[in-house]
């Protein structure tokens, strides 16, 4: 908080008070909870009280993230509501003229998604392996084999995973500058791309940009903070073919090199887009919606109710495991896709024995019920919450992509009210909060939040 406070003073703004203030605030909190807890944990966490810990969380920091909104004149639920989609790397803002709001909050925007960017590739890394979440057990290594080791063996590759993260934000600060954008832009769309959080400081998004290398600048870093910052790590040190051999880098790229090449010819023949510009937007979309960044290049709900049907699908896809992206996960798909084989095989041949694998790795009976169960609850959550919000008056394409794309973690949703070219801010408060809790569930993995609400969860 006090990295805004210092660019608003640079500017002569001052609002710098409110950031030392809520500073000040969250340090003061943080430290008697220190004093007071000091010790109590030394011994590790067991099970419950990991999950009580990774829920709790992410849900504290929003929490003390919405102050300078509040003591800025944003409404408590509009606060909170941009401070949890911050932190989740959701996307999705109340806000309205970004270009005219004061440069500490544009930042502060930009830090929250920062920070929730490195914080999602710990936790499904460390925690989720260890916690056994929608299959995260597949990924599961020495790291996270017991649960008092979780910190005592992770040290060294938090440290690692800070660097590179730290390393690729740099990067793509340069890269934005050497395109043309400003520092300010540069630094605040830099954190916001390689977090995929889509936060932008234009209204515009990345429209506001005329030069086209800037878009394929954000294209390459978004494709970057969906791949496995494990195996990012291991490329920067000598062996990038690594990335290549994980079936699920392979997946997402194909996948993105498909539908991008449907979307570019599609343009072009049904929109009369020149072939780089259509090129340009059909790729920076898919990669922006796939890789849960929110970014947008134009306001692509105006291109045909076919891209309309196609952005909605790819709000449930996601990247790859151990990113910063939400969705479903392409492993999760590669999983789901390999047990329905093997069932249609076992049906012709009833006899016969075969085993799934993915990367080497057997899929055991456990492993394949996880995922599927993990599908059965995303797609669930996603109808459950489009039939609440639709309590709120809200129509059916705004409540079906609004929850959409808070589970996912995604952006901005479908239709003129929460499309690209508009905001959350319409929406009723109640709407706005049940989204909040839908952001938290989508980056929790579903499981972390709901097995909370299990009473034997608290029966001793």
């Amino acid at each position: 908080m006090l990295i805004p406070a210092i660019v608003d003073v640079a500017a002569k703004n001052a609002d710098w008070q409110t950031f030392v203030f809520s500073s000040l605030l969250t340090g003061m909190v943080g430290l008697l909870l220190s004093i007071a807890m000091g010790g109590s944990l030394s011994e590790g966490l067991d099970t419950r009280q990991t999950f009580i810990l990774t829920t709790l969380s992410w849900a504290t920091l929003p929490a003390f993230g919405a102050l300078p909104f509040l003591w800025l004149g944003v409404g408590y639920a509009d606060a909170v509501f941009e401070a949890v989609s911050g932190f989740t790397t959701t996307g999705s803002t109340v806000l309205s003229g970004l270009d005219n709001l004061p440069p500490g909050l544009l930042v502060w925007r930009s830090i929250m998604q920062w920070m929730g960017g490195v914080g999602i590739i710990v936790m499904a890394i460390v925690l989720l392996p260890f916690l056994r979440i929608g299959g995260m057990q597949l990924f599961q290594s020495e790291n996270s084999d017991r649960s008092e080791k979780i910190v005592s063996r992770s040290v060294e590759l938090i440290r690692l995973l800070g660097l590179a993260y730290l390393f690729l934000t740099v990067l793509c600060i340069i890269c934005y500058i050497a395109t043309g954008l400003d520092l300010f832009d540069a630094f605040n769309h830099a954190l916001t791309t390689i977090a995929t959080g889509g936060y932008s400081t234009h209204d515009q998004s990345f429209g506001y940009f005329t030069n086209p290398a800037s878009g394929w600048v954000a294209v390459v870093f978004m494709i970057i903070g969906s791949l496995p910052f494990v195996l990012i790590i291991q490329a920067l040190r000598g062996q990038p073919l690594l990335l290549w051999r994980d079936p699920q880098v392979r997946a997402l790229i194909g996948f993105l090199a498909i539908v991008s090449l449907v979307l570019t010819v599609y343009l072009g023949v049904e929109m009369n887009f020149p072939f780089d510009e259509a090129l340009l937007k059909a790729t920076f979309n898919v990669v922006s919606i796939v890789t849960g960044t929110g970014y947008a290049l134009g306001d692509y709900t105006q291109w045909g109710a076919p891209v309309i049907g196609i952005a909605l699908l790819l709000k449930f896809v996601g990247g790859c495991t151990g990113s910063t992206t939400g969705g479903i996960k392409i492993f999760r798909f590669l999983v789901f896709f390999g047990t329905v084989r093997a069932h249609l095989r076992r049906m012709v041949r009833p006899n016969r024995v075969m085993s799934e694998e993915y990367g080497g790795t057997r899929l055991t009976p456990e492993l394949s019920f996880s995922v599927l169960a993990f599908l059965v609850v995303y797609l669930g959550s996603v109808g459950v919450i489009t039939l609440a919000l639709s309590f709120f008056g809200l129509d059916l394409v705004t409540a079906v992509s609004a929850a959409a794309t808070s589970v996912g973690n995604v952006g901005p949703g479908l239709g003129p009210v929460i499309g690209p070219a508009g905001n959350f801010a319409p929406l009723p408060d109640g709407a706005k909060w049940l989204l909040s809790f839908a952001m938290l569930l989508g980056r929790l993995e579903l499981f972390t939040v709901l097995v909370l609400l299990d009473p034997d969860f608290w029966s001793r």
